[in-house]
């Protein structure tokens, strides 16, 4: 079996998410006192994120080569800001030197387990650990924006830009997703230069 579209490749006529205010709170928040378990086999303690920086995004879900997505195709495409995980994990791979060159050390995060999570991770070759939320416990704590589908519950893209802890700066709606990674590293490069 395989997927009836290029996991790479974003189609040109996706629905463009609009900003609703659902991240508007998130500015100056302090990130919660929670553990997430990494690709890696660990448990990263969020609060003590971000020295200098961290960078966290925010996806729906990874997909397989094999598989299409929850609900199809069809519907995945119509959900404003649900497709595009694969290139923006790819563009935070082909930029991770430079981010961390800027003292950013940069996590993916999703609701799917860290098993699905290890699979993309592993496959597309990432040089930095996906974060599984499967418990909802970030989502929960950030009041993040989450959608339903096929029922599964997935966060709403949005990255978080990390100082000491604290949300320094928040992105969203994140399009398109491929070139959220230049978008935060062009943010960590006026911040050094200011």
């Amino acid at each position: 079996m395989s997927r009836s579209d290029d996991l790479q490749t974003l189609p040109p006529d996706l629905p463009v998410p609009v900003d609703d205010g659902a991240c508007d709170h998130l500015p100056g928040r302090e990130l919660p006192a929670i553990e997430l378990l990494s690709t890696r086999g660990r448990r990263v303690a969020l609060r003590e994120l971000g020295r200098p920086w961290a960078v966290l995004y925010c996806y729906p879900r990874t997909g397989l080569p094999d598989r299409d997505p929850p609900g199809g195709l069809t519907l995945w495409d119509a959900i404003p800001g649900a497709r595009g995980c694969t290139p923006q994990a790819c563009s935070y791979r082909d930029l991770h030197r430079d981010l961390t060159a800027h003292g950013a050390e940069v996590f993916g995060v999703s609701t799917q387990d860290t098993a699905y999570q290890r699979e993309a991770a592993e496959r597309l070759q990432l040089p930095f650990e996906l974060l599984s939320d499967a418990g909802l416990d970030l989502v929960r704590a950030l009041a993040l924006p989450t959608f339903e589908v096929a029922g599964f519950r997935l966060i709403r893209r949005l990255t978080l830009l990390v100082r000491g802890g604290r949300i320094e700066r928040c992105f969203y709606p994140v399009f398109p997703p491929d070139a959220d990674a230049e978008r935060v590293l062009a943010a960590l490069r006026a911040r050094q230069s200011a």
